[in-house]
């Protein structure tokens, strides 16, 4: 053979699906949610996404421009990060607030692991909850057609009837993004027809999680306890849109759903025997510092290895 052939180093198979187009599918998903987030805040929630999604972007750029590292911002990721912390926030989160919960995801979480893909936990999420900690009072309060009252999964808490329709439509105080389980669904069936998420981590964390309220919250298998611990809270968004990152997920089917299962029932442990009525972002990101273990346990092992000696 007088041919020569040059091989390149793996991996040999190629898709033509790129982050950015992953993170902008992605971005438009979120786009129910934060319009309908909008419409029932008002402009004070139009005002935190755009603050905490330019900040975001803002800080990834100046990290990587002072690091000297490759300039990324066009990859979208940095625009879901912003976007989904603020969907995360109450609309009434005053601005340096959205700005330090962007710095926090974009630097400490993201940056200072190695960036995009080295992260142990959602950025999001990891900044929502230094933000919670930090300053309890503002992100827990919330207004709704500027009333100032406590949330329906802080009602079901204390023991009092509340109504799953306006849960189920969004007419309810909490954060931006997390009201509207219609909205949020729309953007959820939007990326598992595109490909882009699997229903395997959503479809088992809320299974488990139905199942641990049945059994240990105390009301049996009471249909509206459970639709309104469901459309309560971050659950749905969670579900959909932070559990299923690539990065801080597991990549094995059996690992998914173990992963699912820790999830929902971390989330019922928080929500029924915790201090706080909600429990989603703490559930997500235990669960995320688990995945390596998970898929040590779950990862498949080549043929011939591991049997019998």
């Amino acid at each position: 053979m007088s041919e020569n052939y040059n091989v390149s180093s793996s991996p040999h198979i190629r898709s033509r699906v790129t982050t950015n187009n992953i993170m902008a599918l992605v971005t438009a998903s979120l786009m129910p949610a934060a319009i309908f987030g909008v419409y029932n805040f008002g402009m004070p929630a139009l005002v935190v996404l755009i603050i905490t999604t330019a900040s975001a972007v803002a800080a990834e750029y100046i990290w990587q421009r002072a690091m000297h590292k490759k300039i990324t911002i066009n990859d979208f990721s940095a625009v879901v990060t912003g976007l989904l912390l603020g969907l995360n926030l109450p609309a009434t989160a005053p601005w340096w607030m959205c700005v330090l919960g962007s710095v926090f995801a974009i630097i400490i979480v993201k940056q200072l692991f190695g960036g995009l893909g080295q992260n142990f936990m959602n950025p999001a999420l990891g900044a929502r909850c230094f933000l919670l900690i930090s300053f309890t009072g503002r992100m827990t309060t919330f207004t709704f057609d500027g009333v100032a009252m406590a949330t329906p999964l802080a009602q079901l808490k204390s023991g009092e009837a509340v109504d799953t329709m306006d849960m189920l439509l969004g007419r309810i105080p909490g954060t931006i993004g997390e009201t509207s389980v219609i909205a949020i669904l729309i953007g959820a069936i939007f990326l598992i027809l595109m490909g882009i998420i699997d229903i395997r981590i959503p479809g088992t964390y809320l299974a488990s999680f139905v199942i641990f309220i049945v059994l240990f919250g105390g009301h049996g298998f009471d249909v509206n306890y459970i639709t309104a611990h469901l459309c309560g809270g971050g659950l749905m968004l969670g579900a959909f849109f932070m559990a299923t990152d690539y990065v801080t997920s597991p990549i094995t089917r059996r690992g998914q759903i173990l992963f699912g299962v820790c999830l929902g029932v971390l989330t019922g442990v928080f929500r029924l025997f915790g201090s706080s009525a909600e429990g989603v972002s703490y559930a997500i990101i235990f669960s995320n510092l688990l995945v390596p273990l998970i898929e040590k346990v779950t990862l498949p092992r080549p043929f011939g290895k591991g049997g019998e000696k």
